[in-house]
């Protein structure tokens, strides 16, 4: 009888080891589902993701392979692409209505500036992203949680830019790094698509600074004014 319930004791063990795996791994596929799910829907255009690991006890985390595709129209793969993303949560604010995020840290983000007709491909990523951030109730789904970000740092970014600016040849060049602190403090939280539009338009900043698009912009228009002066337009 020993024997017997010993055996059935370690099956008990056995299965409780199995199904504790098995709710990890299925938290960390949930996850990357939602994150593909939603990001795909801001954004309007592809995202995926290699993994996500969880550690629900200490709300430690981590994305790889994240990869960003671009809009219909434009011929690179990619508008990004990071190889890892490291996480912290506030375990004790899972459960309410605001999720603060305690930290999110982007590590060597590989970022493809790709101009067109009608813009660059952030120009039409950062379009759907305000378009999907201003919906009204109905219009979009959109997470019923909102967020709070305390800090979020992006490291060691490069960008590679190619367009008529540069005749067709690709030029890449370092980000300066980014950091944003308490991303939806003042108002109660934000929706993921708010958290999008910031990260978007730092790094839009960052690329148009670092690439010096202003100031070529401005002096192609510069150019054209003298131009239609010339011919009386």
């Amino acid at each position: 009888m020993k024997k017997i319930l010993l055996g059935i004791f370690v099956l008990l063990i056995a299965g409780a080891i199995g199904l504790g795996a098995w709710l990890y791994s299925s938290l960390d596929s949930l996850a990357k589902t939602a994150i593909e799910t939603y990001g795909s829907e801001i954004t309007q255009v592809s995202v995926k993701l290699d993994g996500v690991k969880l550690a629900p006890t200490d709300g430690e985390g981590a994305i790889t392979g994240l990869k960003i595709g671009n809009p219909r129209g434009f011929k690179t793969a990619h508008a990004l692409s990071v190889g890892r993303i490291e996480l912290g949560v506030d375990i004790g604010s899972v459960t309410g209505d605001v999720v603060t995020i305690r930290k999110i840290v982007v590590l060597a983000p590989q970022i493809t500036y790709e101009s067109g007709d009608g813009g660059s491909n952030f120009d039409v990523i950062q379009r759907n992203v305000e378009k999907f951030a201003g919906a009204k109730p109905g219009e979009a789904k959109q997470p019923g949680k909102k967020l709070i970000v305390e800090r979020l740092s992006i490291k060691d970014a490069k960008v590679s830019y190619a367009g008529a600016l540069t005749a067709g040849k690709a030029i890449g060049v370092p980000l300066p790094d980014i950091e944003l602190r308490d991303i939806g403090k003042a108002k109660g939280g934000v929706t993921s698509a708010e958290l999008a539009k910031a990260i978007i338009d730092a790094l839009k900043q960052r690329m148009s600074n670092a690439l010096g698009l202003d100031a070529v912009k401005r002096g192609a228009e510069a150019v054209k004014d003298k131009v239609k002066g010339l011919f009386g337009k």
